[in-house]
C-alpha cells in the first residue's frame, strides 16, 4: 500500500522545524563554547535536506514557503531558548521541611 506524497511531504515539513529548532540550540551551544561545532552542522544539515525535499516532487507552494518561514522563527526560538540564563530553582525547603 503506496503512502500519499502529501503525508510525506507534511512528515518532512515537521522533520524541517523539529531540525530547525535543534540547529538554533546547538548555534547558541556553539557561541558558549559547550558544543561541538560539527553538531551545529549536522542538525544544520538535516534541517537544509528536509527543506530541500519538500520542494523536490512539487513546485514551490505555499506550504512549502509557511513551512520554511516557520523553520526560520524555530531556529530563532531555539537559539533564544538555549541562550537565556536560567536560575537554578532552590528546592531544600520543599525537600526538607523546617520542623519548629
Amino acid at each position: 500500500m503506496p503512502v500519499p506524497i502529501e503525508f510525506i511531504r507534511g512528515v518532512l515539513g515537521i522533520l524541517c522545524l523539529f531540525f530547525a529548532y535543534m540547529a538554533g540550540k546547538a548555534q547558541a551551544g556553539v557561541r558558549r563554547g559547550r558544543v561541538k561545532i560539527s553538531r551545529f552542522y549536522a542538525w544544520l544539515l538535516r534541517s537544509l535536506l528536509c527543506a530541500a525535499a519538500m520542494g523536490l516532487r512539487h513546485n514551490v507552494d505555499n506550504i512549502a514557503i509557511a513551512v520554511w518561514t516557520v523553520a526560520v522563527v524555530a531556529f530563532a526560538a531555539g537559539f533564544w531558548e538555549a541562550s537565556r540564563e536560567r536560575k537554578s530553582e532552590d528546592l531544600t525547603d520543599l525537600l526538607f521541611p523546617h520542623e519548629e
